[in-house]
């Protein structure tokens, strides 16, 4: 099975006080959240497909053959980016989504992950873990996935509900015809106006896509670095690495 991670990174980091892209937010000397990712995915995939803004391609240092990017022109959601990679992550059998923060999501979850993954046959797997407040909750009825609540959305979750850890594993054959049923219906969020790409994962289970839950443990794999308080936390935890 050939792999393709994709890294939805187009964000200008702008609430850490960044005048570059967020993905080359420094963590320590040695350590941007690009390399961190990077070292955790190389090992893992066939190809590395990032998603930069127009600003971010500028910055973005070069790099080898197994790394590849494209351009989002604006942030317009995480559905665009993912899809604005589709002609490099087509030529694979299955695309391993990280969000361009997630740096806290282990290799073992992302083995495990693609360990669950069987091919052929469209499918997904989803890594999910349990948060006293999540702020994405995915709801299952008899091992299916049939709602998300998004509270950015204005969305009420339900404490010690399952959320996810940024990572989404997806086969690739029949994905992009699926988004563009989904994008014929689908509805701008409440708060944001975007077409969110969670909403996306209980339309497919909704469409014969078997979305299987991977629990993991540590609830600390769902935090992102999406305030300063969250790269200072993250700093602490690199500043010996």
């Amino acid at each position: 099975m050939k792999i393709c991670a994709v890294i939805p990174a187009a964000g200008r980091g702008t609430r850490l006080g960044n005048t570059g892209p967020k993905i080359l937010t420094r963590l320590n000397e040695q350590d941007t959240i690009w390399s961190v990712l990077q070292q955790k995915l190389a090992p893992l995939v066939d190809h590395i497909h990032v998603v930069l803004s127009p600003e971010g391609i500028a910055a973005f240092p070069p790099q080898e053959e197994s790394v590849s990017h494209s351009i989002q022109p604006g942030p317009t959601g995480m559905g665009d980016a993912i899809f604005r990679g589709y002609q490099t992550w087509s030529q694979y059998d299955a695309v391993l989504i990280v969000w361009g923060d997630q740096v806290f999501v282990s290799s073992d979850t992302l083995m495990r992950a693609i360990d669950a993954l069987e091919v052929p046959g469209p499918q997904a797997v989803l890594p999910v873990t349990r948060m006293e407040s999540p702020y994405v909750e995915y709801a299952f009825e008899g091992g299916t996935l049939r709602n998300v609540f998004q509270t950015r959305e204005g969305d009420i979750t339900t404490p010690n509900g399952f959320s996810d850890v940024g990572t989404f594993l997806l086969t690739t054959g029949g994905l992009k015809a699926a988004w563009e049923d989904y994008l014929a219906q689908a509805i701008h969020g409440g708060q944001t106006g975007e077409i969110n790409f969670l909403p996306f994962l209980p339309f497919l289970a909704l469409h014969g896509w078997p979305v299987m839950p991977l629990e993991v443990a540590d609830a600390t794999e769902a935090r992102g670095i999406n305030t300063q308080a969250d790269l200072d936390f993250f700093r602490e935890l690199y500043r010996n690495a």
